[in-house]
């Protein structure tokens, strides 16, 4: 199989897994925190990873979006599990792989910490200390990467400034790194242009600012050592045009713009939302408007929108990532 960075320089669009917490509530399995699974339930871990696979997924992501300690100590857990929980999460995913006998990328999934930090609140009182943050994020990838992953996958960022902390912690790794925002639709009071960006108002422009500023990095610029931007998730609830697929070609746009205005054409765009808009069920279950076959029609467009890596979020299934498949092996 092909060095992850040499499977980068390939023309072929790389397809991701989709859900991995909305996957274990389809288990009945509900826990305070998801990455507990690893330790309680290995067998569904397994199988989520292999029902992705078997899908047609390319990458499958590590159930340790939320194992770090913060995140454990919030749940009341014993934030002393984060890096047992963090092993056995690449060694479900490797079981998983090895059982496929394909030829299958593991992406380290490194998610954002429970609440603001002190680089956006301005302090402690309010936000995490950003000694916390950087702590928490060293453990995780530093176990990540001694487990054998194919590249580290910093997604659901909130924060282009937490971002920027797990870079330059991960780059110590020599990996490629993944850096995915989350952003919410906004609208310049002026000219009602609009414009994505996340709870800290921190649009794709300003990732790359920051990630470029070397405020958290000593100094240095941190966009070389990041091969892949993007966005993933999306929380909007009311505006079907910035949910699901259509937010994902709207923000690969935006994102496209901001790299091509500060001249960079070397880094992939990954790309993958939720399943549209979240809603209950009669029986109060959280179901996901966007049907595996209507995501799939937007596929073509999310691809010409630049994006390279493709998969799904919140909601979307093992059925979501086969019909993108689909449509990836009609196009080649």
């Amino acid at each position: 199989m092909k060095d992850f960075r040499e499977r980068l320089k390939s023309d072929k669009p790389i397809l991701y897994d989709g859900g991995f917490g909305s996957q274990l509530f389809a288990r009945d399995i509900e826990l305070p925190n998801s990455a507990v699974a690893n330790l309680s339930h290995p067998d569904d871990v397994v199988g989520i990873h292999s029902d992705y696979i078997n899908a047609g997924a390319e990458v499958i992501g590590t159930n340790t979006f939320v194992v770090s300690p913060l995140h454990l100590q919030m749940a009341e857990l014993d934030k002393s599990d984060a890096q047992r929980l963090t092993r056995l999460g690449v060694q479900h995913a490797k079981t998983a792989v090895a059982e496929s006998e394909k030829d299958i990328y593991i992406a380290g999934s490194v998610g954002p910490s429970p609440g603001a930090i002190e680089a956006d609140s301005g302090d402690t009182t309010f936000g995490i200390a950003n000694a916390e943050v950087r702590e928490a994020h060293k453990l995780v990838i530093n176990t990540l990467a001694e487990e054998g992953v194919d590249f580290l996958c910093l997604e659901t960022m909130f924060s282009a400034k937490e971002a920027a902390i797990a870079v330059d912690v991960a780059r110590q790794t020599g990996l490629p790194i993944a850096v995915n925002l989350t952003y919410k639709c906004t609208k310049d009071r002026k000219t009602g242009e609009v414009i994505y960006k996340t709870d800290w108002g921190h649009s794709a422009s300003d990732l790359l600012q920051i990630l470029n500023s070397g405020e958290f990095s000593y100094g240095d610029s941190l966009l070389d050592y990041v091969d892949i931007i993007g966005l993933n998730c999306g929380a909007e609830t009311k505006r079907d045009e910035h949910s699901g697929m259509p937010y994902a070609i709207t923000g690969t746009q935006q994102l496209h713009t901001a790299l091509t205005d500060i001249g960079i054409d070397d880094k992939r765009m990954m790309a993958y939302p939720n399943a549209g808009m979240p809603q209950l069920d009669e029986h109060y279950n959280t179901v996901y408007t966007q049907s595996a076959d209507e995501m799939g029609g937007y596929i073509s467009d999310l691809i010409n929108a630049g994006a390279y890596i493709i998969g799904g979020c919140c909601g979307t299934t093992p059925a979501h990532i086969k019909a993108f498949r689909e449509v990836l092996n009609s196009t080649e």
